[in-house]
């Protein structure tokens, strides 16, 4: 027997997956930001030379939380696809790319690593793209939500590259110790 959904239940199961995908997909992208101590306030990072490409400090969380929101709804839309030829294919490599994202900031803040960073960003770049290109199969509006997160992810590899570039020899050792400590004085 099959039956088919009716639109408003095809919404409702929509916005039921958007309201978990999307608190959860922003939520762990917190928490990775956190857990590396990504921004201006770490001290290593604040002892870098900045590129001149380098935006306001406050642009990153502002964009990495309308990222996060497009990447969890775009989830919702192939999640709720079901039948969808590629849907499971999709859901698999957004996992894999949304799992190297959330590396980053533990990798280039926390262990101090721009190189292997870059080399992770050149990883994301690619996987970035295969799930825009697999959401577009599914769902063209979901693959079209993921086309800002593509361009950002790209310009975070340039402005990763001139990280090391205007900072050679600045990776940290590879064990993550700080490069560089912050001493108080009373």
């Amino acid at each position: 027997m099959t039956e088919l959904a009716s639109p408003g239940q095809l919404r409702a199961s929509f916005l039921r997956w958007a309201l978990v995908l999307v608190p959860g997909i922003v939520l762990l992208g917190f928490v990775s930001g956190r857990m590396a101590q990504s921004g201006p306030g770490n001290p290593w990072f604040a002892a870098l030379v900045k590129p001149d490409i380098y935006p306001p400090p406050a642009a990153f969380g502002i964009v990495w939380t309308i990222l996060y929101i497009l990447m969890g709804l775009a989830l919702a839309m192939i999640v709720t696809a079901r039948g969808a030829p590629g849907r499971g294919l999709a859901i698999g490599v957004f996992a894999v790319q949304l799992l190297l994202n959330l590396v980053w900031s533990p990798l280039f803040f926390g262990m101090q690593q721009i190189t292997y960073a870059l080399y992770l960003l050149f990883a994301i770049d690619v996987a970035v793209l295969a799930t825009v290109a697999l959401f577009w199969r599914v769902r063209p509006l979901a693959g079209a939500m993921l086309l800002p997160y593509l361009a950002w992810v790209l310009f975070a590899t340039l402005l990763n590259w001139q990280f090391l570039e205007a900072n050679p020899g600045a990776d940290g050792p590879l064990g993550g110790g700080e490069a560089v400590q912050t001493v108080e004085f009373k």
